[in-house]
């Protein structure tokens, strides 16, 4: 679809998959209640002293914290919402020598290269620990395999092959 008058169409985000590890839920909940029991009032309160101090246009730590109200309030709604539509997964799979989600797997590329990560929920992604989401085209690749399987990517011009499967934190 293209856009009529110069706007700046985008397509709506793909679905994501509800599942979540138990410590994504437990984070996601801390976060929401961090930021609606401990920000949110400071930021209230900092606007409230901000308006109290007189003009208001041309007042920047009223226009910066009005600003980060509506920041929080996003957020909140948005946790809010996906806390409502997450799946927890809490237990380990029956056959824990294939790939399932909450899995860490170790995959060597055709360089030799080890390269480990874990299957998570899409909220969960944290690149620098490895966590990939379980709608990412690895992931989506992975699952069902055993040790010794190949794993290729056309897409991506790559292939890797599975050298170890555990689900221990």
């Amino acid at each position: 679809m293209k856009p009529r008058y110069g706007g700046r169409y985008r397509p709506p985000a793909p679905k994501r998959s509800p599942l979540i590890t138990a410590a994504g839920a437990k984070a996601l909940r801390t976060e929401l209640d961090y930021l609606w029991r401990n920000k949110r009032p400071q930021v209230t309160q900092a606007v409230k002293e901000a308006a109290a101090l007189g003009d208001r246009s041309e007042n920047a730590e009223y226009i910066y914290g009005k600003k980060q109200l509506r920041e929080i309030d996003s957020r909140v709604r948005f946790l809010q919402k996906r806390l409502q539509n997450i799946k927890v997964v809490d237990h380990l799979p029956s056959d824990q020598s294939k790939i399932y989600f909450g899995a860490w797997v170790s995959l060597l590329d055709e360089h030799d290269v080890e390269r480990k990560l874990r299957i998570v929920g899409a909220d969960e992604i944290e690149p620098k620990l490895g966590y990939i989401s379980i709608d990412s085209p690895l992931a989506k690749a992975l699952m069902g395999k055993q040790l010794d399987d190949l794993v290729e990517l056309p897409d991506l011009g790559k292939s890797y092959e599975v050298i170890d499967i555990h689900y221990a934190e």
